[in-house]
């Protein structure tokens, strides 16, 4: 296999502002592994790559699916691997960036996906509480095993697959994989810095103008910076109690992204403010090890 690069971390970390310089030095494109900049007319809240970042280097996945349309790990691998291959057959290097970590781990150790339930399964799980999922789940004698049964996702999933489990395999070859480790706090600073960026860029206006459209059930408004401002509109809690929302929100995010990716060995860790020196070289290094 073609070498790839890899960069991981938290949310607000500075990967993508990373990805891009390093796309520039290195000659390569990028692949977003982002479940959320994966739509379309999400862009504010979303943080996506400038006009001009795009067209400085180009950047794949990104507006892939509409707010309202389905979308998974397994979609996003099969499209992962195409752009892998054709970033490589045009002699340039894939950088793979993003924050969602069964996207990345689903390329990088070649995830064996499960298919999707039934027509209409999923609509019908939608609307049943996570007591009644267990019992559907006790009355299928499907073993709960470490599901959390907190996570109404998990155990509507463990019904979709009937209690199979998806397979992992060994890492990639010729993979190379850093990640970014803010301090919490200046992490927590760059994010309180980013949500007031989004509002002030007209984050409100974008989201009334995606719920009008395809409303509040749609995929793409269950996201971070977007689900938090229902209660605003229906007139139930201000301005600033929803940018407080999306904040804690973020950050809660950060801690988990942090838990998923600090599970793998792989990842040679950065901390931040960055060093670019340093990761270059290290990179650099790395790859040239590989070729």
């Amino acid at each position: 296999m073609e070498p790839i690069l890899v960069i991981v971390g938290e949310t607000a970390s500075g990967k993508s502002d990373l990805a891009f310089k390093l796309a520039q030095e290195l000659n390569g494109e990028i692949i977003c592994a982002d479940s959320w900049t994966v739509r379309r007319q999400m862009d504010i809240g979303t943080a996506k790559p400038s006009a001009e970042e795009q067209a400085a280097v180009k950047h794949h996945l990104l507006d892939a699916v509409d707010p309202e349309q389905p979308y998974s790990a397994a979609v996003f691998k099969k499209q992962a691997l195409d752009a892998i291959h054709d970033i490589q057959n045009r002699g340039k290097l894939p950088i793979m960036v993003g924050g969602t970590g069964l996207y990345i781990d689903g390329v990088i150790f070649d995830y064996n996906f499960l298919p999707a339930g039934p027509p209409g399964q999923r609509e019908e799980l939608e609307n049943m509480s996570r007591e009644e999922l267990l019992e559907q789940i006790e009355a299928a004698g499907i073993e709960l095993g470490t599901t959390d049964i907190r996570n109404k996702r998990r155990l509507m999933r463990l019904l979709e697959t009937g209690g199979a489990a998806q397979t992992k395999g060994q890492l990639r070859e010729n993979t190379v994989i850093i990640g970014l480790l803010p301090d919490r706090d200046q992490l927590k600073e760059r994010i309180t810095k980013r949500v007031d960026h989004m509002l002030a860029q007209g984050l409100e206006q974008e989201v009334q103008a995606l719920a009008q459209k395809y409303g509040w059930g749609a995929e793409g408004l269950k996201g971070i910076g977007y689900r938090e401002w229902q209660d605003y509109f229906n007139g139930s809690q201000n301005l600033e109690t929803t940018r407080q929302r999306i904040i804690s929100s973020t950050v809660h995010l950060s801690k988990r992204q942090r838990t998923w990716f600090k599970r793998h060995a792989q990842i040679k860790w950065f901390s931040t403010p960055v060093n670019y020196a340093q990761v270059v070289d290290y990179v650099t290094t790395e790859l040239n090890t590989l070729g």
